[in-house]
């Protein structure tokens, strides 16, 4: 029966990091592709000439950013359906 606690504790703290780590790494996200886009817009409206070298460095560095919410996604459904701490218990 001691196990079966254990096992809902760390099932439990399992979902808190999930939780936190998807919605930081979002808030994070959307925080970058923020502060990148304000700067492309910034850079485009200062040197109009300059927005087609700009633009795909934007893209770029937009996916990059993007790819780090994906990664954590993918970690957290990870955690999620095939917990590795779990095995420590069982």
């Amino acid at each position: 029966m001691e196990n079966l606690a254990l096992i809902a504790n760390v099932q439990s703290f399992t979902v808190i990091a999930i939780g936190l780590m998807i919605g930081l790494a979002g808030v994070g996200a959307a925080i970058g592709v923020a502060l990148v886009g304000s700067k492309f817009l910034e850079g485009a409206s200062r040197q109009p000439e300059m927005m087609g070298a700009l633009q795909p460095k934007l893209f770029v560095i937009a996916g990059l950013v993007d790819a780090i919410f994906i990664i954590s996604v993918a970690v957290g459904l990870f955690l999620a359906f095939a917990n590795p701490l779990l095995a420590a218990i069982k």
